[in-house]
């Protein structure tokens, strides 16, 4: 018998969403007639011009990146207005988040997240050994972090915003406040995965990365391309901080941890800037239409600042698995969240014509 790490017993796989093949095989439904707006990625997927850069490049899959990234940490660099030594890739955001953790926690430490967030944190939080503790609430209420640092004084707080799955967002001003008041020994990651649909939605949320990073050395800023670039299947992101933790983070990074394909997608995804901000529109425009349904229905629902919108159906005499169940069946994948102890589902803003399917199936579903 191998001898596993005790801490294995008790952890929980992380659950993605479910891909259109399984749908597909499940149901016997055409793969055009799968509606897939479960995992939060761009229904419009990616610019044309970022498809033409990997299907020229493609030749080049066969070679090694360039393991310095250069040409991308440079568009990264422009982007945010920092030097690219302040500057790491990954396979994905969450890699990047693996590196923070690994960096810093032992076995003992503590991490605090809110109740409701990314479940990556407390996984590889306990891959490390470290205590997970958490606040109460659904959004984010910084008041309970702060009650709780002095309490449990963690390695690593973790704050999303805009909110993964709830759709909450903390301002930028509330966020410097709370850095104000708490260690400086304390890493604060911000992980800004859908901080394109925040600070679209309200200036106030935006939290530039350049600025809060010299501010606080000890705040670390992650971003991808999985969300309002349309890359989810190319597996990128990146991490920003002060050179000297970046460098330490570095030290935790494989070899050619991003593809070679993957760098040229994101490179050539940051120049099309109109492209991302017609989908933003879309995605402020089509979530009315939910918020709408949702007010029409007198059903409960968190104000979103991502690019999906979380819907409270328990006065509705069905659980959110009965009513995400039934929709598959119809060729419509959307997120359940019993997993996370809530009755009530995760919907991504799709194309106006998804959304027409969507928002019908649901009318029918409820009432």
């Amino acid at each position: 018998m191998i001898p596993f790490q005790p801490i294995l017993d008790s952890l929980k796989s992380y659950e993605a969403g479910k891909p259109i093949e399984l749908v597909v095989r499940e149901f016997g439904i055409k793969p055009e007639d799968v509606i897939k707006l479960g995992s939060n990625e761009n229904p419009f997927g990616c610019a044309p011009e970022v498809v033409e850069i990997v299907c020229n490049a493609a030749t080049k899959m066969s070679l090694y990146p360039d393991d310095s990234y250069l040409d991308l940490k440079n568009a990264l660099a422009q982007k945010f207005e920092v030097t690219p030594d302040r500057i790491i890739p990954g396979n994905g955001s969450d890699q990047v988040l693996d590196f923070a953790c690994r960096s810093v926690l032992t076995p003992g430490d503590s991490i605090l997240i809110n109740r409701i967030t990314f479940a990556m944190y407390k996984i590889y939080a306990l891959q490390c050994g470290a205590n997970v503790h958490s606040t109460e609430s659904v959004p984010h209420d910084l008041n309970a972090f702060l009650d709780l640092t002095k309490a449990v004084k963690p390695k690593i707080v973790f704050l999303c915003t805009p909110s993964n799955p709830a759709g909450d967002a903390l301002s930028k001003n509330e966020v410097y406040e709370f850095l104000n008041q708490i260690s400086p020994d304390t890493l604060v990651v911000i992980d800004a995965a859908y901080m394109e649909f925040g600070s679209k939605k309200d200036p106030k949320k935006f939290i530039p990365a350049k600025e809060i990073t010299d501010l606080y050395p000890n705040v670390f800023y992650t971003g991808t391309f999985s969300k309002a670039y349309g890359l989810g299947g190319m597996r990128i992101g990146y991490g920003i901080g002060n050179s000297e933790l970046i460098g330490n983070l570095y030290k935790m990074r494989p070899p050619f941890s991003v593809t070679n394909l993957s760098a040229f997608a994101a490179t050539e995804a940051l120049k099309q800037q109109k492209y991302v901000n017609d989908y933003l529109e879309n995605n402020l425009q089509q979530m009315k239409r939910y918020e709408k349904f949702a007010a029409d229905n007198s059903i409960e629902f968190i104000d979103s600042y991502a690019n999906f919108i979380t819907l409270f159906v328990r006065k509705h005499g069905k659980t959110s698995s009965e009513i995400c169940q039934s929709l598959l069946r119809q060729g419509i994948i959307l997120r359940d969240l019993k997993s996370y102890e809530l009755n009530a589902i995760r919907i991504t803003i799709g194309t106006p014509q998804q959304n027409d399917r969507v928002l019908f199936a649901l009318n029918k579903e409820l009432n």
